[in-house]
């Protein structure tokens, strides 16, 4: 489901006189359906830019990258974003949204945007927001207003609203209680058994002892050193 090969990333510092930064060189993954891959590594070895170049937010520098079978080094924007829209699900450690939206509605709209009539949207939505227990009478309030923790599970609860075939999960159980984050595990677990390619990000290393199927150190894709 996600084979990536040869794959180089660096940033360009246009306002420091273009300076450039190497991330990654000779990347290499694959995640099989089914399958959770964590990525692991020191903070600053590429974890989460390996993650948005998996989703498109990143362009490669070089090398292949093919999620669902679209190599993301070569697609258009249409395509990018059609993935996107079905098959490729997002989990962020941060929740961004447009002021005044109701939680609900956050949720509910990757179905509205796959064509899912308005009722049905929105009773996934509830049944996920009610399984990840945020209270009710904060499901007609936009999550601007909300905690920390309340928002990552609106979060959570839009990432996985719909079946995707792939999941990208950067800190799913971040700022969760216990109850919560065993919820998150159980999302995760049914999401493998159904048969999603997932990748990971889990600074939580119980949760990631319990999901993930294997792990993949990110640092040593890192730039060498010129001698």
């Amino acid at each position: 489901m996600i084979s990536v090969s040869h794959l180089s990333k660096r940033f360009v510092l246009h306002n420091q006189g273009g300076a450039e930064i190497p991330v990654l060189t000779e990347a290499a993954l694959t995640v099989a359906p089914g399958e959770c891959v964590a990525l692991t590594g020191a903070s600053g070895s590429g974890k989460s830019t390996l993650l948005r170049l998996l989703q498109g937010n990143y362009v490669p520098g070089g090398g292949s990258l093919v999620v669902a079978g679209l190599d993301l080094a070569t697609a258009s924007a249409r395509e990018v974003s059609a993935l996107r829209r079905g098959t490729l699900g997002y989990v962020s450690q941060f929740l961004r949204v447009v002021p005044r939206v109701p939680a609900v509605e956050v949720v509910a709209e990757p179905l509205a945007a796959l064509g899912v009539p308005e009722e049905e949207a929105r009773a996934r939505a509830e049944a996920l927001l009610a399984r990840l227990n945020l209270p009710e009478r904060l499901w007609p309030l936009s999550p601007t207003t909300f905690s920390g923790g309340e928002q990552q599970r609106v979060n959570i609860a839009r990432g996985f609203v719909h079946p995707y075939p792939v999941l990208l999960l950067d800190e799913p159980t971040a700022s969760l209680d216990p109850v919560n984050r065993a919820v998150v595990l159980d999302l995760i677990r049914e999401a493998k058994a159904r048969g999603a390619a997932v990748v990971g990000i889990f600074h939580d290393g119980p949760a990631r002892a319990e999901v993930a199927d294997r792990e993949v150190d990110v640092s040593v894709f890192a730039p060498r050193a010129a001698s």
